[in-house]
């Protein structure tokens, strides 16, 4: 029988003392994730393209949580933004438990009127950046990563990456396609190193990606009846869902794809 036994259902899901990085960890979804983290224990590095976006949030998490948050402002937009991050990061942590690449852009548009424009961004955003962060953080990656306690990439994906979700979003719907399957190969070709690599396919929360549905009564409740477990998601349920990845618990599961979504995938 191979890896440490576990103390208690506590032990299993401990992440204190451990390092992290959340991309646009500032709002959002993020947010909802780098607060989980913190309040667990981890020191936490957070990014925001704007510098008092970055560090006010640090500054109430860190207050608040038994762990770390320090701010930093990246705008993941470009590779070269990616490799500097990872850069400052790697200069203040020889070592990296937890990267979750959560940062991403989004366009909507009737497809008659989809602009090309619209991709390029979309794409650098919520795919190559993911892609140069896990390369340039490889190292300290490495350095935190052992057997029984590997280091865990987690990848922000979504519902609209692996289903046809009616919102005309095309190139973010493509772009969460290829994160999803990017985290696969990433997972195989690092399970030697150590390092698990996963995606968390969330539904609808309460986040500013949504905030023109829940504006509106009608909308809301239309929604809220495609969701079987009826009702949008909560900071809980991606936190929880990224502590478990992160933690003893999730040491075995590498390249899945784990929808957070109130059943709208599994129960279709």
């Amino acid at each position: 029988m191979t890896g440490k036994r576990y103390q208690d259902v506590t032990d299993l899901f401990d992440i204190s003392g451990k390092v992290a990085v959340v991309t646009g960890g500032a709002n959002g979804l993020g947010r909802m994730i780098a607060e989980g983290l913190v309040d667990a224990g981890a020191t936490v590095y957070i990014t925001s393209r704007k510098q008092a976006d970055a560090e006010g949030a640090a500054e109430q998490m860190f207050a608040r949580g038994r762990g770390r948050c320090i701010g930093l402002t990246a705008d993941l937009s470009t590779p070269e933004a990616a490799a500097d991050l990872a850069r400052v990061v790697s200069e203040r942590e020889p070592k990296v438990h937890i990267l979750v690449n959560n940062a991403g852009r989004t366009w909507g548009a009737p497809l008659e009127s989809f602009p090309d424009k619209a991709w390029p961004g979309v794409l650098a955003v919520n795919v190559q950046t993911p892609f140069t962060l896990v390369r340039e953080l490889l190292p300290a990656l490495r350095n935190a990563a052992n057997a029984d306690d590997p280091a865990r990439i987690i990848n922000i994906g979504s519902v609209a990456g692996a289903a046809a979700e009616r919102l005309s979003a095309y190139s973010y719907a493509a772009s969460k396609a290829a994160i999803h399957h990017l985290s696969k190969v990433l997972a195989a070709d690092l399970a030697s190193d150590s390092i698990t690599v996963n995606a968390l396919l969330p539904g609808y929360f309460p986040t500013q990606m949504t905030s023109h549905i829940r504006a509106e009564e009608e909308k809301l409740s239309e929604l809220i009846e495609r969701v079987p477990l009826g009702r949008l998601g909560s900071a809980a349920d991606i936190a929880g869902a990224c502590i478990f990845l992160a933690s003893k618990a999730g040491a075995y599961v590498t390249g899945t794809q784990l929808s957070v979504d109130g059943g709208m995938l599994g129960c279709r």
